[in-house]
């Protein structure tokens, strides 16, 4: 995501700029407080934050921006849409609000019909293809409109060529090997994409998330033991205790393998203090509940789904699983 947020007379102009300061900061922290709680996965909080900023200020594009992740986090499309609809309407030139716009559309495709999900694609691809021309620098864009061209049908404009081009334009980037591997396996070059994601992981020097990549091929090449493997780099590169910890946890459990430091990593991505919505704190409490479950406690799984639900009341999988116990 981008970085960018980034005499008579004398006495007068000093007095105009103290007010106007002191009539910003209210609102500023007020945002700040806001991320806060949309970071941690505070949903109700979150929200409760940013109706207030909104209405004291529609005009507010971050402030919607925030309340079209918090939706998006709850897997709510509809009120996604809304609120980075709204968002667009002072931020249409912000790459990373396109982007967003981009993925709440996708959202809302997924659960949509043929028609309907057909005019979304469209959507789909257009907010993310604004996103990498406003900034060919964002890797979150580009990584997003390359996995569009790589699984869309060509008649709502996916294809490898697409994808390849993309990959032509963002050469010598941190993300294009990543991309280069994505496309590799999409023509079943599978020799050339492990080549790929084995060099984005040197280039990086360690970093977690290039061998969760690596680890995550392995697992769709039915590698258990090399996956595993891989997980093992990423967490030992891991010094913050952030999301990376969840998908390690994840996958470990979805390969059905070492699950004590699975649900250790989840306990430490909850404690640590360092988490963001690209793995919510409720969703980190379900998959804690799911795997607690299927070891046989129940009561630890359903002190789980509750926390979830207090923190998320309309996450439905946290509903289902509840119920489900």
């Amino acid at each position: 995501m981008s970085c960018l947020k980034h005499s008579r007379g004398i006495v007068a102009i000093l007095g105009f700029i103290a007010v106007a300061a002191s009539a910003q900061q209210p609102a500023t922290y007020g945002l700040a407080d806001a991320k806060r709680a949309v970071m941690q996965g505070r949903v109700t909080d979150a929200i409760s934050k940013l109706h207030a900023l909104v209405a004291a200020n529609p005009q507010d594009g971050q402030a919607h921006l925030l309340l079209c992740r918090t939706y998006y986090s709850e897997q709510l499309a509809d009120p996604a849409v809304q609120e980075c609809e709204v968002a667009l309407q002072t931020l249409s030139k912000n790459s990373g609000a396109q982007d967003w716009m981009g993925k709440v559309y996708g959202l809302k495709a997924e659960h949509a019909g043929p028609l309907t999900g057909f005019t979304l694609a469209r959507k789909v691809k257009n907010a993310f293809e604004t996103a990498v021309s406003l900034d060919p620098m964002n890797a979150e864009a580009i990584d997003d409109l390359g996995a569009y061209y790589l699984e869309a049908p060509a008649i709502v404009g996916g294809g490898v060529d697409k994808a390849k081009a993309l990959a032509e334009r963002s050469k010598g980037q941190d993300q294009t090997l990543r991309l280069e591997a994505a496309i590799a396996v999409k023509v079943k070059d599978v020799v050339s994409a492990e080549r790929y994601l084995k060099e984005h992981v040197q280039m990086t020097r360690d970093r977690p998330d290039t061998w969760f990549d690596l680890a995550a091929f392995y697992k769709e090449q039915s590698r258990i033991d090399q996956a595993v493997d891989a997980l093992h780099h990423a967490q030992a590169a891991t010094r913050d205790k952030g999301s990376i910890l969840v998908g390690i946890a994840e996958m470990l459990n979805e390969l059905q393998r070492e699950p004590a430091i699975a649900l250790g990593l989840l306990r430490s991505y909850l404690s640590g203090g360092n988490m963001d919505d690209s793995a919510p704190a409720f969703k980190a409490h379900v998959l804690l509940g799911k795997m607690l479950a299927a070891r046989g406690d129940k009561a630890g799984a359903k002190i789980e789904f509750n926390t979830a639900l207090a923190l998320a009341p309309d996450y439905a999988p946290a509903q289902k699983a509840l119920t489900s116990l």
